[in-house]
């Protein structure tokens, strides 16, 4: 009770940059006035809250203001991404210290895959000159099928050779830190809750476009990963969509030449680039295939945000940056006169602020959100 009161609090002052007061956050938690003191106290003690100036309010003592300390933790995320390996890490409110990307190894072994990521990770935090005992751990972001409770990817399309490969654990051991695995859509919606465009909703439907697509979904403040951790495929609401299927779809329609022909996964985003160029230049047969590629996800995203009564859609990954001038025109518009959304509440249509390494930074969001924040259900006993 006490670790999770101390989560609250926490939480209360994270979700406040300009500060709060005592007494503001006895309000904003329903903790009583000496429960919050000896929680701020030990906030204080352990350097991850500070004294950030004074609040008056009228007659009467000014209240001292509370801040989160940003650099008093860090965590490092890692995207798994079958074109490339994104690797970031970030402070205490989720924003980036340092980035680093490679392209993904073909062949090779998965091992020795895990072992270049450990190198890249001890690399990454070495130029940052940060104090390891700040980090809290490192969070691994990949595409699905995952099986959360034994860590392992289950054959993840377009990563050959991996089968059914314990990855949180064998990154674990390689890097010496406690390691988190989830699904990469499932990352990049718990990004937004901690540091992207939606920290204020508590219902929430990110769409990921980048090697693949899918959704991470948040309702009433819960991020909900299905009973294996596997929510969010999209292919049953008509909006899955890999951009090597779109490249080929445009070289078999005579858009794109045989040049641009998908021979590994990251030869596809060149052909994207290229789609994008070419809507920008007016290229009429360029426009219609992205169009019908921005109804499907609209269709999608407009049943999946009626059905669970969402208010804010985030769209973001990869190729949604490379696309988003042309996509975004034509969804906003069909969430906005969807017969199936009713005027009850607006519902906000939006980029992430977080541009492409939005998966990176949601798994070490996994680590931040884990530790620090606020879980109902860390209260049932087992």
């Amino acid at each position: 009770m006490g670790d999770y009161n101390e989560s609250v609090v926490l939480d209360a002052i994270r979700r406040h940059p300009s500060g709060l007061s005592r007494v503001e956050l006895a309000q904003a938690t329903g903790l009583s006035a000496q429960t919050v003191s000896n929680i701020t106290r030990r906030l204080l003690d352990q350097g991850v809250a500070r004294e950030s100036g004074k609040q008056s309010t009228g007659p009467g003592k000014p209240r001292t203001l509370l801040e989160v300390v940003p650099t008093a933790r860090y965590a490092v995320g890692v995207h798994l991404d079958p074109a490339v390996i994104t690797y970031v890490l970030v402070d205490l409110l989720g924003a980036v210290v340092a980035h680093h990307s490679e392209r993904t190894p073909r062949g090779g072994g998965s091992d020795q895959i895990v072992a270049d990521m450990a190198d890249s990770v001890s690399a990454l935090i070495d130029r940052a000159g940060i104090d390891a005992e700040r980090l809290l751990g490192l969070g691994i972001a990949a595409p699905g099928p995952i099986d959360t409770a034994a860590g392992q990817v289950l054959d993840p399309p377009e990563l050959q050779g991996w089968g059914s490969f314990p990855l949180r654990d064998r990154l674990s051991e390689a890097t010496g830190y406690p390691v988190l695995l989830d699904k990469d859509v499932t990352a990049a919606v718990v990004a937004e809750r901690w540091a992207g465009a939606a920290t204020a909703s508590h219902n929430l439907l990110f769409f990921y476009f980048g090697t693949g697509s899918g959704m991470g979904l948040v309702v009433q403040d819960t991020v909900l990963r299905g009973v294996s951790g596997n929510a969010g495929e999209v292919g049953g609401l008509g909006a899955g969509c890999s951009i090597r299927m779109l490249v080929d779809e445009a070289i078999g329609l005579g858009v794109l030449g045989g040049e641009f022909t998908v021979l590994d996964p990251a030869d596809a985003p060149r052909g994207v680039e290229r789609l994008a160029t070419l809507v920008a230049e007016g290229d009429e047969a360029a426009k219609t295939l992205i169009d019908r590629l921005a109804v499907r996800i609209g269709r999608g995203v407009c049943a999946a945000a009626t059905l669970l009564d969402i208010d804010t859609i985030v769209f973001g990954g990869t190729t949604w940056q490379v696309l988003a001038d042309h996509l975004l025109p034509v969804i906003e518009p069909m969430v906005a006169r969807s017969p199936f959304v009713k005027a009850t509440h607006p519902t906000a249509v939006v980029t992430t602020i977080l541009g492409e390494n939005v998966a990176a930074v949601g798994a070490a969001s996994l680590v931040l959100d884990q530790a620090l924040s606020a879980r109902p259900t860390s209260l049932l006993l087992g």
